[in-house]
């Protein structure tokens, strides 16, 4: 255990001076650092594409580039590869359970200060306890995520689910079934289908998890300290400014992805906004990106008692730094 708390405070020592040093000084001039996305470029991505297209990084000294993800794309194993310096986690969750399984990753800024990750059910379902029964459908990653947590807390079996295969057809289709989605997503999908339906989003019921994180290799937090810092702060700053004006973001988002309608950014970044998700929670005082020892534990307590993770093989402090945030006050 001591161990690991020396290892964690030497990660956060080395943090610590970068931090202090991007006030006073730029990173090494336009220092080259990639950041991988977890999906097809969207409006949940655009803090990152704002801090591009306004020259934010640039200003904090970074040359950036910002590399799509998507359903095929192993974003941590490019990452492990050396093909960016840090990515973007879906969760705290899944970034610690990458930690368990042998690769050295730590979250070092979460953006959203709730999961996205929702439960679209027919207008008849208005909270989770109607769903016993119903079928569900979820994709295979659910099983180490939230579905767990789903059934401790509300008794569902997984004789209840059926492959989600990223199409809103089989729902439509079935007024029996429920579907996941990302709530800036999938709900706006199935409402131009001109299906009614309802929304239930895990974290308004207790669901711990972080969303949206910076997750980098431990090698680059420690060796590569100033230019993480810089990347953070720059970022934090990118997503103030998205929310204000998305813009310029959207136009670089619509670039990478050219599927992505304005209708689509519109509503996603409304959704953005009125539900808090980067404002909200401790960011409305402690600034955008915030991450807290609190949270962290019971992102990490979760895992451990669904047994997704064994806490032998890794520790809390090993997973997570606060030393780029909790200092940044990036506020709303």
């Amino acid at each position: 255990m001591m161990k690991t708390a020396s290892r964690h405070s030497k990660l956060g020592a080395a943090a610590l001076l970068a931090v202090g040093a991007v006030g006073t000084m730029q990173a090494h001039a336009q220092e080259k650092f990639t950041y991988m996305t977890n999906w097809y470029a969207q409006a949940e991505h655009g803090g990152f594409y704002q801090a591009v297209a306004t020259g934010l990084y640039k200003k904090y000294g970074l040359d950036v580039t910002i590399k799509m993800g998507g359903p095929q794309v192993n974003i941590v194993q490019m990452m492990a590869a050396g093909q960016a310096e840090c990515v973007m986690g879906s969760s705290d969750l899944q970034m610690i359970q990458m930690r368990e399984g042998g690769v050295p990753v730590v979250n070092v800024a979460a953006v959203f200060q709730k999961d996205p990750q929702v439960l679209i059910a027919h207008e008849d379902v208005k909270k989770f306890e109607d769903l016993k029964g119903k079928t569900i459908l979820i994709a295979s990653s659910a099983q180490r995520g939230y579905w767990p947590w789903l059934k401790a807390k509300y008794g569902f079996t997984d004789s209840q689910t059926r492959p989600y295969t990223f199409n809103i057809q089989p729902f439509v289709a079935d007024k029996n079934s429920a579907q996941q989605g990302y709530l800036t997503s999938e709900p706006f999908a199935i409402a131009k289908a001109g299906v009614k339906a309802n929304t239930l989003m895990f974290s308004d019921h207790g669901y711990p998890a972080y969303a949206t994180t910076i997750s980098c290799m431990e090698k680059t937090v420690k060796d590569r300290s100033a230019a993480v810092a810089s990347f953070v702060k720059a970022s934090m700053e990118g997503w103030k400014s998205y929310l204000n004006d998305p813009a310029p973001a959207n136009a670089l988002i619509k670039k990478d992805n050219p599927n992505m309608t304005d209708e689509q950014l519109a509503y996603s970044v409304a959704k953005l906004k009125e539900l808090g998700m980067a404002t909200g929670g401790d960011a409305t005082t402690m600034g955008i990106g915030i991450m807290t020892d609190a949270r962290a534990k019971a992102s990490y307590d979760f895992l451990v008692d669904a047994k997704l993770i064994d806490p032998a093989k890794v520790k809390l402090a090993e997973t997570y730094t606060t030393s780029f945030v909790k200092d940044l006050k990036v506020l709303p």
